[in-house]
C-alpha cells in the first residue's frame, strides 16, 4: 500500500513545531495576506523562513496558502508576495484563483502549485485541466463521496495527487465559498475574513411585526440550523486508502497546539498501524477514538464520504465545542530538571496534569513548583503567556505538551 501524506495545519511557529514533532508529513500555513484565515495569527516572512527550516530539518514539507478569490486590487500585492516566497522556498503554494495561479507560474515556477478546495474540484476533467496547466496536486471538494474520489483516481494521471480533508470543521457553503459573512457583516469569507455566521442562532421576523423574533425550529431541539458537526474519519482509514487519496488533510489553521498535537498524533498512529497490519489498526481503534475525543470538537460526522448528509449531521442546540482538556503550555526546554514553558492557561502547585508525548504516551504528573523568570516562587500561574519554570513529579522532554483534564 502506498503511504499517504498526513497534512497538518499550523497557525503559528509554535504550532508548526508541534505538528512536526507530533507526526506530520507536511504542514500548511498562511502568511499575513492572501490566505483564507485572516483572523488566524499567521506567519510573518521571518517566521515562515524559520518554520520551513525547522520542518525541513525533520524531513517535513511546508505548504503556504494563497487561496483567496482575488479582486483587481489584490493582484499587484500577490506578485510582490510571490517574489518574497520565491526566496523563502516553501514546498508548495495552495491556490484557488486562476489569475493567482498564472502569477505564481510566472514568478516562481519552481514551486509546486496545489489547487485549493475553494476551486470546486468535483470531477476528473477539472483535475485534468489543472494538471495540464502544471498543477502537482488538487484538493477535492468536500462534497465528494469516497466512490467519486476513487473514480477520480482511476481517470487522472498517476502523477497528479489527490488531497482530501479527513478531519475538522465543515463549512455550510459549497466547497467553502460562503456569501453569508459578506452579506451580514461586510467581511468576505472568500477574502479570508469569515465571521462564521453558520454558527449563529437564527430567528424569523415577520415584516409587519418588527422586533418580534419567531424561533426557527427544525425540531424541538434548537435553532442552530447551519451548524454542522465536525468531520472525523479516524474509524475509516482503510476506506481512505482504498479511494487512492495521496494526502490526508486535517482542517484547523486557527486551532491550538494541543488540538494539533492530539489530531496529528492520533492520525499518525492510525495510518502507521494500518500500514503495519490492518489487524493492529482494528485492535487499537478504542485508543484512536478516546484520543480524538480528547480535543475540542463539535460531535462527529463522516460528511459526504458515504453519501449526502442528512439532518443528523447538524447540531441544533448549541454552537459550542466539547472540551475535555485545557492546554497549559509546550515544553520549550528542560533546564536543571525544570520545564521552561510559556503558560497558556492557569494552573497551580499541587495540581495533577498530564504530559502529552509524541509517541502516544500520556503521563500523569503533579506540579511540584512554579517559578517566574526572576526565580520567584509562585503558587499558581494565572497570567497567559508568562514565561515559567515548572518542576513536575515526572520527567518531560522538549516539545512535550502539558494539559489538564477538566471535570465533566
Amino acid at each position: 500500500m502506498k503511504k499517504p501524506e498526513l497534512l497538518i495545519p499550523a497557525s503559528s511557529l509554535e504550532v508548526l513545531k508541534t505538528a512536526v514533532i507530533f507526526g506530520a508529513d507536511a504542514v500548511y500555513i498562511g502568511g499575513e495576506a492572501f490566505g483564507l484565515r485572516a483572523k488566524a495569527k499567521n506567519f510573518s516572512m521571518e517566521e515562515m523562513r524559520a518554520g520551513i527550516a525547522f520542518a525541513h530539518a525533520y524531513g517535513v514539507k511546508v505548504y503556504v496558502t494563497a487561496n483567496i478569490l482575488a479582486h483587481n486590487d489584490d493582484l499587484a500585492g500577490v506578485e510582490d508576495y510571490f517574489r518574497e516566497l520565491k526566496d523563502i522556498r516553501p514546498d508548495a503554494l495552495i491556490i484557488a484563483d486562476p489569475g493567482v495561479f498564472r502569477i505564481a507560474k510566472r514568478i516562481c515556477p519552481e514551486i509546486e502549485i496545489h489547487i485549493s478546495t475553494q476551486a470546486n474540484n468535483t470531477n476528473y476533467e477539472t483535475y485534468r485541466f489543472w494538471h495540464e496547466l502544471g498543477a502537482k496536486r488538487v484538493v477535492s471538494a468536500r462534497e465528494l463521496s469516497l466512490s467519486e474520489i476513487k473514480e477520480l483516481r482511476a481517470n487522472i494521471p498517476e502523477n497528479l495527487e489527490i488531497e482530501t480533508f479527513v478531519h475538522g470543521a465543515m463549512c455550510i457553503s459549497y466547497s467553502g465559498r460562503c456569501l453569508l459573512s459578506n452579506y451580514f457583516t461586510g467581511r468576505d469569507a472568500n477574502q479570508g475574513a469569515c465571521t462564521h455566521p453558520c454558527r449563529w442562532k437564527y430567528a424569523v421576523v415577520e415584516e409587519t411585526r418588527p422586533g418580534q423574533y419567531l424561533p426557527v425550529y427544525e425540531n424541538e431541539r434548537g435553532t442552530f440550523i447551519f451548524n454542522s458537526k465536525d468531520l472525523c474519519m479516524i474509524e475509516h482509514i482503510p476506506d481512505l486508502f482504498d479511494a487512492g487519496i495521496d494526502s490526508f488533510k486535517i482542517e484547523g489553521r486557527m486551532k491550538t497546539a494541543l488540538y494539533v498535537a492530539t489530531v496529528a498524533r492520533t492520525y499518525r498512529k492510525a495510518i502507521d498501524d494500518y500500514l503495519e497490519s490492518p489487524a493492529k489498526y482494528t485492535e487499537n481503534m478504542p485508543w484512536y477514538r478516546q484520543q480524538i475525543a480528547s480535543c475540542t470538537y463539535r460531535q462527529f460526522t463522516t460528511g459526504f464520504f458515504y453519501g449526502k448528509p442528512d439532518e443528523s449531521a447538524q447540531i441544533y442546540d448549541s454552537n459550542t465545542y466539547v472540551k475535555e482538556y485545557t492546554y497549559l503550555g509546550i515544553v520549550e526546554a528542560v533546564q536543571d530538571g525544570a520545564c521552561c514553558i510559556e503558560q497558556r492557561n492557569k494552573f497551580s502547585v499541587g495540581e495533577e496534569i498530564e504530559i502529552m508525548k509524541p509517541d502516544g504516551a500520556n503521563v500523569l504528573a503533579s506540579v511540584v513548583s512554579i517559578t517566574d523568570e526572576e526565580g520567584t516562587s509562585m503558587e499558581s500561574a494565572p497570567h497567559p503567556q508568562q514565561k515559567l519554570k515548572v518542576r513536575l513529579s515526572e520527567t518531560a522532554q522538549q516539545y512535550d505538551l502539558l494539559r489538564r483534564k477538566e471535570q465533566q
